[in-house]
């Protein structure tokens, strides 16, 4: 995939900023996905929302290949 070296560099610092907001963040990222044997398919991933004064909302996601092989094109973009 041809990138745009400066828009790179941009996503790359985005990153850093995230990560300097949320390192527990970061850190939980880091302990499921990369470390061990990551994510394998069929792992079910769930994300809650809570937005101040409202009811939480939730959704989940079956990991499927083609989800695995996105994540590892991202991670390899910092490299």
């Amino acid at each position: 995939m041809n990138m745009n070296p400066g828009m790179l560099l941009k996503l790359l610092n985005a990153k850093n900023t995230f990560v300097q907001n949320h390192p527990k963040f970061d850190a939980f990222l880091r302990t499921v996905f990369m470390n061990g044997n990551g994510i394998p398919e069929g792992t079910v991933i769930e994300i809650t929302v809570t937005r101040p004064g409202e009811e939480p909302v939730a959704a989940n996601l079956r990991v499927q290949r083609s989800d695995l092989e996105l994540l590892e094109e991202l991670k390899n973009l910092g490299r």
